[in-house]
């Protein structure tokens, strides 16, 4: 019984662990951005940590009992406080950073030392072969075990402050079932029997209070009222309100504000229909899931279908069935013109065979490889061969003032396919100067009457948008790859120095 229990703890111990970790990378994504370096950096971390705690283990000789069980609790209780307290010093550290480091580091080299400090309880139990096989065979069923359930059933069910109580409750609990099973070896068994007590209990209340206390911690995130927050499988939505303003947050970066989106959504969609002197028929939407692009489509033209591929199934059901949001893109989710389809855009551009008059590519800033794709040389060779000879593809293109190399090194990939481009920019409140770019198979033309019933754009706007002043003018830079995906990093760097700049 006492070995399967030191067994059992092996396949825990992997679990928890990885699942911390996994914790961290996705918070720091959400906060920080660049999912795929903070990925990295963090589970590199790990398991450097891991290594110095094996090293360490070295020093141990004496009680490792109670050593062991000493261990397990500090894991379970810097595990299940992890999202908790990095959610809760973001706003309020300056060097977040090294806050979260210090967890990864810290947890990584405790259970670093769980693995050699339990073989070496085993070593007299075992055979050493049978030791080590089932040891490392645990330990990586575990980490699998870890990986699958962490995106596909913790994250989008639970969140993560409710997942980091969970796995810290059942690593103290481990702890705990370790002293019962143990309580005739154990010198200081009380002692420990009330530590492990109390963070059990500690933890339990965290969990079981674990949604007021996100709700807690998101009303301190965002300075509005949240009236509706959900993780979905691919991203966290957040949607705040504070008298007739509306803001969206995906992983906590502003998408839009109510206030000034017609602005964005009117430069994206008007210029392009002025290429057009009776309008485009057959419409392809890539992204833009709240539906405000399409609600300037539907004003503004006569299509005979719009199609719209948004990769998340959550996005375009709150903007279809929530009051509000119908109310601000005007219920263009819900006409028979828009078909809605939800998949990822990169493989469905890949295996549509459709042409489309005008294609809008309304998609997030590339922050990361999976959105960088959706900005590659690669996909624009398939966005050409789905836009009809004579059509018009628009691109939402990032800043060219806080993200200059991105937005011209968006522009160079997309003419770099063959198309004729005109880049343009305008300025937004709430993001401040915005960039976007025109392209067609042939020379641009504007043909089209100027519409009367707009809020922002008119003659003198539209003309006013092709002229870049010397600081947002064009650079050098290379074109966006999807093997080397040079985007992403251009952006990465660039999103640093403004989040200097202003903080």
């Amino acid at each position: 019984m006492a070995n399967f229990s030191l067994l059992f703890c092996v396949v825990v111990i992997a679990t928890c662990g990885l699942i911390y970790e996994l914790i961290a990378a996705t918070l720091a994504s959400y906060l920080l951005g660049d999912s795929i370096t903070q990925f990295s950096t963090i589970i590199g971390t790990y398991l450097f940590s891991m290594g110095i705690g094996s090293y360490v283990s070295r020093f141990f000789t004496k009680k490792l009992l109670e050593k062991f069980v000493v261990i397990e609790i500090l894991v379970g209780f810097l595990g299940g406080i992890l999202a908790t307290i990095l959610f809760l010093i973001f706003n309020y550290v300056a060097e977040f950073q090294l806050v979260l480091y210090f967890f990864v580091s810290a947890i990584g080299i405790l259970v670093g030392l769980e693995i050699p400090i339990l073989l070496n309880i085993l070593k007299d139990e075992l055979e050493f072969k049978d030791l080590i096989s089932k040891v490392l065979a645990l330990d990586y069923v575990g980490g699998l075990a870890a990986s699958l359930i962490f995106p596909f059933f913790l994250v989008p069910k639970l969140g993560l402050v409710s997942t980091s109580f969970l796995f810290g409750t059942l690593n103290s609990l481990v702890a705990l079932w370790s002293v019962w099973i143990f309580r005739n070896k154990l010198e200081t068994l009380k002692s420990l029997a009330v530590f492990c007590s109390l963070v059990v209990v500690s933890l339990l209340v965290g969990l079981v209070f674990s949604e007021k206390i996100n709700d807690f911690l998101e009303s301190h995130f965002y300075s509005e009222e949240i009236f509706f927050t959900q993780k979905t499988h691919y991203q966290k939505l957040t949607l705040t309100s504070h008298n007739d303003e509306i803001k969206l947050y995906i992983n906590g970066n502003l998408q839009f504000d109510s206030v000034d989106e017609y602005r964005y959504h009117e430069a994206l969609i008007l210029p392009a229909l002025q290429t057009f002197s009776k309008g485009p028929k057959k419409i392809l939407i890539l992204g833009g899931g709240d539906g405000l692009a399409a609600r300037e489509i539907l004003k503004h033209s006569e299509p005979e279908q719009i199609t719209l591929v948004d990769l998340d199934p959550k996005m375009t059901e709150v903007f279809s069935q929530v009051l509000k949001l119908v109310e601000l893109n005007e219920g263009s989710l819900l006409s028979e013109k828009v078909k809605i389809i939800n998949q990822d855009a990169f493989v469905w551009v890949r295996e549509n065979t459709e042409t489309y008059d005008l294609i809008v590519c309304d998609f997030p800033d590339p922050s990361n490889f999976s959105l960088g794709k959706l900005y590659s040389q690669t996909f624009y060779e398939k966005i050409k061969q789905r836009l009809s000879e004579n059509g018009t593809l628009v691109v939402q293109s990032t800043s060219p003032k806080f993200a200059r190399k991105s937005f011209w090194c968006i522009a160079k990939t997309i003419e770099k396919v063959g198309f004729s481009i005109k880049p343009y920019h305008i300025f937004i409140p709430s993001f401040g100067e915005w960039g976007f770019v025109l392209a067609s198979k042939n020379k641009l033309n504007f043909s089209r009457e100027f519409p009367q019933n707009t809020k922002f754009f008119n003659r003198e706007v539209f003309t006013a948008m092709f002229l870049f002043p010397k600081d947002i003018s064009f650079l050098e830079v290379e074109t966006n790859k999807l093997n080397n995906q040079i985007l992403v990093s251009y952006y990465t760097k660039e999103e640093e120095e403004t989040n200097a700049l202003f903080h």
